[in-house]
């Protein structure tokens, strides 16, 4: 679909239920144009933020397991198709899509056959399919969910050999993520976005002001393209901020951290003489200054906003001494 064809009022009319998130609403697809207006606009950003956390995981030289993906909740298939394009095809035996409306169901198996000539592709639950090493796909659905759907999609998700959780990076959805993976980390090993298997800081009382998110960057070229600017304007959507929440586990053992690995929660907040770094690891929640007469090239690195997400830190007193970036680990087993 070119930009000129674009439904304009039906992107309007879907922003406006996105931003309610009530469970109890209606399918928003109408019509295929629907899915396609959609899917080149909000699907897009939200393909943004999968690339974000597939390239932190392929850092970590983490894999997915080897048999299906099932992405839940599909939507247009924008999630799947990220990890395919990341993975590839050659170690699936076939995808899986599956969303409470039949239309996007459609929509998201014929764009990825369109993409995929080689992979069998097709929709449903995906019954049978953990036995044989199930890579479960979830986006952008806490919000469009009760408490007890959650608690039976959680249930479900358990025969999941691998769970890939993208959510909005604001503080409910979060927040409920964070929960979950405390639910599920005595079964699972966490490979994103923590550094450890410990319990979640950000749930301690302490920190009940704070969420685990992140910040994904879109492609250059979004901000010199008139088309994504009419979009933003019209959408009233800030291009330059994707932020996200995610969750990764797995069954079998993931790739090891770095001794010393600290996660950066959100942005730095940024003052004068220094950068206040709220950080994650195993030993829990470090909100530390970093001070430009200390770390100057770090202190330009966190006012740009290009510090990495996950970093090895030496700190004492609240202050970070030393900063350097997190290396890979080793490959999981199969």
């Amino acid at each position: 679909m070119s930009w000129e064809k674009i439904d304009w009022k039906t992107l309007e009319r879907m922003r406006s239920v996105f931003l309610r998130g009530d469970p109890s609403q209606a399918d928003y697809w109408k019509t295929e144009s629907d899915l396609e207006s959609y899917d080149q606009t909000f699907a897009q950003r939200i393909g943004w933020k999968w690339d974000f956390v597939l390239e932190d995981l392929k850092s970590r030289q983490w894999r997915p397991a080897p048999g299906a993906v099932l992405d839940w909740g599909c939507g247009s298939g924008v999630a799947s198709r990220a990890f395919l394009d990341h993975f590839g095809t050659a170690g699936f035996s076939r995808l899986i899509v599956w969303d409470r409306s039949p239309l996007a169901m459609q929509y998201a198996v014929r764009k990825a056959r369109q993409k995929y000539p080689g992979l069998a592709v097709g929709s449903g639950q995906g019954e049978g399919e953990a036995t044989a090493g199930l890579n479960l796909v979830i986006s952008h659905v806490l919000t469009e969910l009760t408490p007890q759907q959650i608690n039976q999609l959680v249930e479900w998700a358990r025969q999941a050999t691998t769970i890939l959780w993208v959510e909005p990076g604001a503080f409910v959805p979060s927040r409920v993520l964070m929960g979950l993976r405390d639910r599920l980390i005595d079964e699972f090993q966490v490979a994103a976005p923590c550094t450890h298997q410990q319990a979640c800081g950000l749930l301690h009382p302490d920190c009940s002001d704070h969420w685990c998110h992140h910040f994904a960057d879109p492609p250059p070229e979004v901000f010199m393209d008139g088309d994504w600017s009419r979009f933003a304007a019209l959408e009233g959507i800030d291009l330059r901020s994707l932020p996200l929440s995610c969750l990764v586990l797995d069954k079998r053992p993931v790739p090891p951290c770095v001794p010393g690995s600290v996660r950066l929660i959100g942005r730095p907040r940024m003052y004068k003489a220094y950068a206040q770094l709220l950080g994650c690891d195993g030993e829990g929640i470090h909100d530390s200054k970093l001070f430009r007469r200390t770390l100057p090239a770090e202190f330009r690195l966190a006012r740009k906003g290009e510090l990495e997400s996950r970093m090895i830190w030496s700190q004492a007193e609240g202050e970070v001494r030393s900063l350097s970036r997190s290396t890979a680990g080793e490959p999981p087993g199969t």
